[in-house]
């Protein structure tokens, strides 16, 4: 039996990529494709071979692929995966309309509805090319949804990460989809009840994050904020910021590791469609202070794993600060959460069960499922 695992872009490392490649990892022989691959920037697929869409060949598309939205259904149709028996595409926007012979099966990992498309506003609004240009992109965005909502037909069977995401595309694509939340890698993420005076930042400095909001609540209560992370937006939030906040920048995956092990807790201000942050931070004993919205409503546990704030506002997490400062944690019951609810093997036993459900237990068993490349929780 022929397996084709399909991604969006593989030109960045985000937990929609770190998914894909727990995927690659659970299906060894799998034929892996996406329209961009730039090894360099993106997960390690261990010397995998990616197979590329034209896109790949025209100027411009490493530094602007973004820009590239009209042409990417185009170059996933032009994929010639009649050969599959199976695809599972991994999308937040174009893999999912790759085309599958008659009596093929496709499974859709959803990581959202296509985001620019659906809540532009959202998404765009910081961006000052949009503004400019708003009259001309806006009929090409019309167009562009049409046809998310052609495609959006393709799979025969959604997953999403969270039901935030499920309702979004019961609600956009009008097609019901099965929830199974993400998991990360527990084993690389270190355990301490020894916290030190400092909460933790780790995020993209990008206007849905918010982290504004932080930096106002902290600067009102001048407790020690640590932000690692980068991006377009930090400048001017690092112009409003005090003494008591300090920005890292990007750091490396080990002294991350530490950080989150030691914080008081890890902020989480974004509206996340998931978001993998507050289960890391879990796995390390560390509660999570975050926006009461999102994914965080299927993996945090209000007052046992963290507290949930609301509005998204810094009054809200200054108020929820203040009663993160006064709980009594128990961190080993906050790390016991993340690896009993959301390792790899728990993530990987929901998966064969669903494939076992729709395709079939004989359909399982001729996939050679790499079983041992699952991490136990420990």
């Amino acid at each position: 039996m022929k397996v084709a695992l399909v991604h969006d872009y593989l030109t960045q490392k985000g937990g929609a990529e770190r998914v894909f490649r727990l995927l690659c990892k659970y299906f060894p022989d799998a034929d892996i494709y996406s329209s961009l691959y730039f090894p360099e920037k993106t997960i390690n697929l261990e010397n995998r071979e990616v197979n590329i869409t034209f896109l790949q060949k025209i100027p411009g598309s490493r530094q602007y692929f973004r820009l590239f939205a009209p042409l990417y259904y185009p170059a996933f149709r032009s994929l010639n995966l009649q050969e599959y028996d199976l695809i599972i595409s991994s999308s937040s926007s174009f893999a999912k309309g790759v085309q599958k012979r008659p009596g093929a099966m496709h499974i859709c990992f959803c990581h959202n509805v296509t985001r620019f498309l659906w809540d532009t506003v959202t998404y765009l609004e910081e961006n000052s090319h949009y503004k400019k240009l708003s009259s001309l992109i806006n009929p090409v965005l019309k167009l562009l949804r049409e046809t998310d909502l052609m495609y959006s037909k393709e799979p025969d069977l959604y997953i999403a990460n969270s039901s935030t995401v499920a309702k979004r595309i019961e609600t956009t694509y009008n097609r019901k989809a099965l929830v199974i939340n993400y998991p990360i890698e527990t084993n690389k993420f270190i355990f301490s009840d020894q916290k030190e005076d400092f909460y933790l930042i780790s995020s993209r400095f990008i206007s849905y994050k918010r982290i504004d909001i932080a930096v106002e609540a902290f600067n009102w209560l001048g407790y020690p904020l640590v932000i690692i992370g980068d991006g377009p937006e930090r400048p001017k939030i690092q112009s409003k910021a005090l003494g008591n906040i300090k920005f890292l920048g990007y750091v490396s995956d080990q002294w991350r590791t530490h950080l989150m092990a030691k914080a008081q807790a890890i902020i989480v201000t974004a509206l996340e469609d998931y978001g993998l942050v507050p289960i890391e931070a879990n796995a390390s004993g560390t509660p999570v202070i975050a926006y009461g919205a999102g994914g965080v409503l299927d993996t945090q546990i209000s007052g046992k794993t963290g507290i949930l704030f609301n509005p998204q506002s810094p009054e809200a997490l200054h108020r929820a600060l203040i009663q993160a400062k006064a709980t009594d944690w128990d961190y080993h019951q906050i790390r016991h959460h993340a690896v009993s609810n959301f390792s790899e093997s728990v993530f990987f036993d929901q998966v064969r069960q669903i494939i076992e459900e729709f395709c079939g237990r004989s359909v399982v068993k001729a996939l050679n499922l790499k079983s041992d490349c699952v991490m136990g929780a420990n």
